[in-house]
């Protein structure tokens, strides 16, 4: 699957008192990128919540912090589905500083696709799979 890039901006909320990233908020980050990535499929998570009853829940995250990122830092957060499964999606994600980029962050992530009135896994929707099959010659499972 082809790697999908969104910028951001380092706000003072998204650090700690010394100017900066809070390693909390470098999560946010890569929600974001997510949501994004899959708001380009023609994918909105509203939409999907409203007309598929379907939300996603990340169920894991492992993520190696490389460099610090600072108050008003230019962020690049790359976001690269790798494999998925029949309720998952598995993602690697970086997180890029400046130009040229020095790598910030990096994290493998699974987000499983839940059923909104029985919160319990559901398998990834059709349309979605078929969006992130248009996009890859191949997905391996």
């Amino acid at each position: 699957m082809r790697e999908f890039t969104w910028r951001a901006r380092v706000y003072w909320e998204d650090t700690d008192g010394g100017g900066i990233v809070y390693y909390a908020n470098y999560l946010k980050f890569l929600e974001r990128a997510r949501t994004e990535w899959l708001r380009s499929l023609g994918h909105a998570q509203s939409q999907l919540l409203a007309q598929a009853g379907i939300a996603f829940a990340v169920a894991n995250v492992n993520i190696d912090y490389k460099r610090p990122a600072r108050l008003d830092d230019e962020l690049t957060i790359t976001c690269q589905p790798e494999r998925m499964g029949g309720t998952a999606v598995h993602f690697v994600q970086r997180i890029y500083r400046g130009i040229p980029e020095d790598l910030v962050a990096q994290a493998q992530v699974r987000v499983v696709c839940i059923d909104t009135q029985r919160l319990r896994p559901t398998r990834l929707p059709d349309f979605l799979i078929q969006a992130l099959a248009a996009n890859e010659e191949t997905f391996p499972a």
